[in-house]
């Protein structure tokens, strides 16, 4: 989960699991997998920085890499 904030100054918290599509409209606009769009004060690139954390954080980033080492041990 990443905090983002509204454009009215209200912090929300969003599962950036479902992030889709992130773009500056010029406001940075959230696009999720479900269609809900949400309008934040952060930039494109804090997002992804947010999002890429807390991938780190659930351990996604090197899950794939963790895959291949395990299916290379086993052959």
């Amino acid at each position: 989960m990443i905090t983002v904030t509204r454009l009215n100054g209200d912090p929300f918290v969003l599962n950036a699991l479902y992030i889709e599509k992130i773009q500056a409209l010029p406001d940075t606009t959230i696009t999720l997998s479900n269609g809900k769009t949400y309008f934040v004060q952060e930039s494109v690139d804090t997002i992804i920085q947010y999002s890429t954390d807390y991938y780190k954080r659930v351990g996604f980033v090197d899950l794939q890499a963790k895959v291949v080492d395990e299916n290379d041990e086993t052959n």
